[in-house]
């Protein structure tokens, strides 16, 4: 890594966890792509290769329902159970001075998403990732932590409508979410644990061969479906998204491994309800990355970027609950894409951000390991700056929102759907316009190839 001042505190505080654990000082320490809520750190010490996971600014662990001594007992209690979690070697502590966290023996495998999916064996690997699902779900709580939370579904939803409140309340599309997951609550079931962010991701694979399940930080007693529908988001299943299940096969296979493991048998209504509870909570997990960074607690590019796929969810969100509205606005043809006007004259913002970008790749192969990894999220910046200069219809609308939020205004309103659909196509054009799922709508839509 690069040696500069923070580099070098860095590595003084991790010798002095190692020597805790009677391990040699740090070498060849390289920042792992992504990360942008903890930061993970690979490096080697006595022959041996190791991962710190940690999170440098108190800020950053403020709202979490576990903190990170809680996460590392959680993962070596699910260990110990026979789960393939990573092995806890040390944990820091404020004497290091470089952040909360703990130090992980590292597993074999790539937790690279476009890897993981193009492997040969892809039902096989389903089966694998089922499977160690039901033995997560079967453990018994007398071999879990006390400090593990519970979650209450009515008061988890309340908590969602208070994000949104204070993300602005002028989302239709997550407003409606909002409304309809108030009238799908399920009644609860007999907790059990949850991993909280099981998937392609956070799996550690060899081939086809499940080699590790990573990040217990979102860990709670819950509602096993919960896992099950979080693995299978449109999100997660990146460019697979024809693959409903963790982008690796059908929720038919998923679901009948998964009992035929142990796991409890599956309730479809259930599955629905919690994949729209997770693609809504994500939304507005992405709209408090905007805040968290204008707060400053942290500044980091990715967080800022994160923030924009908000449109990503919002598009999911629709697609999951357009059903419901009645066959004739399913029917209805979309309004015109709002016209941006043409350029002329000196460059406009969007032409100086694109040229930044196109300069940006000219250096490209001077990058390394996370700093390549940042090159190419500042230019996917550059990108949503130069798409968006010229403007374009607004995608916020209190009224609209409070009245779907409300009730007061459903999917049967004519040509409520048709709007929702164009502003989701619109917006995400502009954010994300290679989010496999942008595809697949506006086909579905509008007829597009």
């Amino acid at each position: 890594m690069d040696e500069d001042q923070d580099g070098q505190s860095l590595e003084r505080g991790l010798a002095r966890a190692l020597a805790r654990a009677g391990l040699s000082a740090p070498a060849d320490l390289t920042r792992l792509t992504g990360g942008a809520t903890m930061e993970s750190w690979r490096f080697w010490a006595d022959g041996e290769a190791f991962v710190l996971r940690r999170a440098s600014s108190p800020e950053l662990m403020a709202h979490r329902a576990l903190d990170h001594p809680a996460e590392a007992a959680i993962t070596r209690a699910v260990r110990g159970e026979g789960v393939v979690a990573p092995q806890i070697v040390v944990e820091l502590e404020p004497e290091d001075a470089i952040g909360t966290g703990f130090v992980m023996r590292a597993l074999p495998g790539t937790p690279d998403p476009a890897r993981i999916l193009a492997c040969e064996e892809p039902a096989l690997l389903l089966r694998q990732c089922a499977s160690e699902l039901a033995s997560i779900h079967r453990l018994s709580a007398d071999a879990l932590p006390a400090s593990i939370p519970g979650m209450d579904y009515r008061e988890a939803l309340t908590g969602l409508y208070k994000q949104f409140e204070e993300a602005g309340g002028d989302r239709p599309i997550i407003a409606l979410a909002l409304r309809w997951l108030s009238e799908h609550l399920p009644e609860p079931v007999p907790p059990r644990l949850v991993h909280g962010d099981y998937r392609i991701g956070n799996l550690l694979v060899d081939g086809s061969q499940l080699t590790g399940v990573l990040d217990w930080e979102l860990a709670h007693l819950g509602d096993p479906h919960e896992d099950l529908a979080y693995a299978c988001m449109t999100v997660w299943r990146f460019a697979r998204i024809d693959r409903p299940a963790m982008g690796l096969g059908t929720l038919e296979a998923f679901f009948d491994a998964y009992e035929m493991a142990g796991g409890a048998p599956v309730e479809r209504a259930r599955f629905d309800f919690w994949l729209v509870y997770r693609t809504c909570w994500w939304a507005l997990g992405c709209l408090r990355m905007g805040a968290t960074w204008r707060s400053g607690a942290d500044r980091t590019l990715e967080r800022a970027i994160i923030s924009r796929r908000t449109s990503e969810q919002e598009l999911d969100l629709l697609m999951l609950l357009e059903g419901e509205a009645p066959e004739a606005e399913r029917k209805r043809a979309l309004p015109a894409p709002a016209s941006d006007a043409e350029p002329r004259g000196e460059a406009t913002s969007g032409d100086l951000a694109t040229a930044i970008s196109e300069w940006l790749a000219t250096v490209k192969h001077r990058m390394e390991g996370h700093d390549r990894f940042q090159l190419a999220v500042a230019r996917n910046a550059l990108g949503i700056i130069a798409r968006s200069s010229g403007g374009g219809a607004p995608v916020e609308d209190r009224v609209l929102a409070e009245a779907l939020l409300s009730g007061d205004m459903t999917l049967a309103e004519p040509g409520l759907l048709a709007r929702l659909r164009r502003i989701a196509l619109d917006k995400l054009s502009k954010d994300m316009p290679k989010y496999p799922a942008l595809a697949e709508a506006r086909h579905q839509w509008i007829g597009e190839a």
